[in-house]
């Protein structure tokens, strides 16, 4: 399928599959949506809320990714864990990789942060299904597999769940795979992502989460975080 690199709407540039008029993120700014889906609603919700009270020196936060796609998600959280002094094992699952030539036309480093050009490179050029240790405090997988191949279990305390969306993938977005993202994740995990549809809504809760309709970031009125409980009060 053919692919190009387009601007959004905050400067930031993402990759357009212009067969399916579908972006790798929101054509109303990718640094925006990244930061306000994945950065504030997943990774400070969950540090605020679940991980500071047990938090030491060695405690190790884990991160999943449904479509490692450009990286854009784990730089941002490689910079904000520097920031909130948080040790991260990130794995990222991907189907079909980008290219490198795609991923040098980005502008993620001289918008997000200058000083970590190296770090960004690193991401991308670190071979796959290897642990990597990508700076002191961030560790990276990145696994070349369908979603539906994934069989983690009580491995994770968060999910970006970051994949194409169901007008052009409707197979993600089921209870099967819903189920799969409960399993893997660990007791007080959550799920975040950009969709808000309702049919999605209701595979999440189908499968057990407990889901959580919240402002969506510029260009939608809503997003969804699910959150894992095994026991209801």
């Amino acid at each position: 399928m053919k692919r190009h690199i387009i601007t959004t709407s905050d400067g930031s540039k993402t990759i357009q599959i212009e067969e399916w008029n579908e972006q790798y993120h929101s054509i109303h700014g990718a640094i925006q949506e990244a930061n306000h889906v994945f950065m504030k609603h997943g990774l400070h919700f969950y540090n605020d809320t679940y991980h500071t009270e047990s938090n030491s020196p060695s405690s190790v936060l884990s991160i999943l990714e449904i479509g490692f796609g450009t990286g854009l998600n784990a730089f941002l959280t490689l910079v904000e864990a520097e920031k909130l002094k948080l040790n991260i094992n990130y794995i990222g699952v991907e189907a079909y990789p980008v290219q490198l030539d795609e991923i040098k036309q980005l502008n993620y480093i001289e918008l997000i942060s200058k000083e970590h050009d190296t770090v960004f490179e690193k991401l991308h050029e670190t071979p796959w299904e290897e642990l990597c240790q990508i700076t002191s405090n961030f560790e990276l997988e990145k696994q070349q597999k369908f979603f539906k191949d994934i069989d983690a279990k009580d491995q994770f305390n968060i999910i970006y769940f970051d994949a194409f969306g169901a007008r052009v993938q409707p197979d993600l977005w089921t209870e099967d795979i819903f189920e799969i993202m409960f399993n893997a994740l660990k007791e007080n995990g959550v799920l975040v992502t950009y969709s808000a549809k309702g049919s999605v809504r209701r595979a999440m809760q189908a499968v057990g989460f407990i889901v959580e309709r919240l402002p969506g970031p510029p260009g939608k009125r809503e997003m969804l975080r699910a959150t894992k409980h095994l026991v209801n009060e």
